[in-house]
């Protein structure tokens, strides 16, 4: 294999973007294990106290992340994520006012393969959600697993991240007065898998408890597209029925989080690695759904909800899909 090497005369301003996402990734994929190794690390060293005081805040800390978290504004202010966002670039299109005194739910579409789209947009103010959107604060829904890991669930809370279970999102959706998006990657970890350049598979088909949660609160139901999400990372070969597959799905469930092994560009050369392509992504947010509450919906009103919510999605791809590259002729696959 030949590898193409990056210009050693690239402006400041492209490595700078180069940085940012390297810390992403990093943050990603690596800090949560190196944040837990730390933490027991340190209780065999003189700075075992550290370790203890931890603890105890941990334990009194505990149920933060399921009310609200601590989202720190300065900290999704940082240029940093000016710079991350001018990498692909990222781009946050409104199609619709989305009125502040109501709560919401947004469903993001696909997940890709790290949810690169739904982090600048909802977690950072890099695309100008709370511009478009004023008098909405939004918040990522993420695996519990990630707010077990010592350290890495401050940081974390410090973004607008909370746990992906409804106690935390209906605590939000609880709140009076409204003002509250609550985002969730609806494929979530098993879409992942399918996740490559081209891929339009959403899985959505037997998705339906947050469009259960949305009824239970009587927040509105908005879809979310995120045009060129898929297009960031390649990934091996993985059909379904195939044993990479069964092994990756199997550990799926075990886990609660996916593996998919994935692969784009390098620091250095753009031949292999694990930064992604330098590809746009335009998120659409959608026109919202109006949802009554009703507490105890039945199976007929949960079907009907969630048919209109996948038609609405569908439509929104259609109305935007030739402007952001899609071929007319390609439309969305539910399953």
């Amino acid at each position: 294999m030949k590898i193409q090497f990056a210009p050693t005369d690239l402006p400041l301003t492209r490595r700078l973007q180069m940085a940012s996402v390297l810390q992403w990734v990093f943050s990603f994929l690596g800090l949560a294990p190196c944040c837990i190794m730390i933490f027991f690390v340190l209780m065999f060293t003189r700075f075992w106290l550290i370790s203890v005081l931890y603890a105890c805040w941990f334990f009194f800390d505990w149920e933060t992340p399921s009310k609200g978290g601590r989202r720190f504004h300065f900290l999704c202010h940082l240029r940093v994520w000016d710079y991350m966002r001018d990498y692909f670039p990222v781009k946050l299109v409104k199609t619709a006012d989305l009125d502040p005194r109501k709560n919401y739910i947004l469903g993001f579409h696909p997940h890709g393969v790290l949810v690169a789209g739904a982090f600048i947009n909802f977690c950072t103010y890099a695309t100008g959600f709370r511009k478009l959107f004023p008098g909405l604060d939004s918040f990522l829904l993420m695996l519990p697993l990630w707010f077990r890991a010592p350290f890495f669930r401050d940081y974390i809370m410090m973004a607008g991240l909370v746990p992906s279970d409804k106690e935390s999102a209906s605590y939000l959706l609880r709140r009076q007065g409204g003002g509250n998006a609550v985002v969730i990657a609806v494929g979530g970890a098993p879409e992942a898998l399918d996740a490559r350049p081209g891929a339009f598979t959403i899985l959505l088909a037997n998705k339906k408890g947050f469009v259960k949660l949305a009824m239970e609160h009587g927040a509105h139901l908005v879809p979310v597209f995120s045009f060129g999400e898929n297009e960031l990372f390649d990934q091996v070969e993985n059909p379904r029925g195939t044993c990479l597959r069964w092994i990756q799905d199997k550990l799926q469930s075990i886990m609660g989080i996916s593996l998919p092994l994935f692969h784009a560009r390098g620091v250095f050369q753009y031949s292999f690695g694990i930064m992604p392509y330098r590809k746009p992504i335009n998120t659409v947010v959608g026109r919202p759904i109006r949802v009554e509450k009703n507490e105890k919906p039945t199976v007929e009103e949960l079907d009907d909800l969630h048919q209109l919510y996948t038609e609405e999605l569908s439509q929104l791809f259609e109305e935007h899909k030739v402007k952001y590259g899609v071929p007319e002729d390609q439309h969305l696959s539910f399953i």
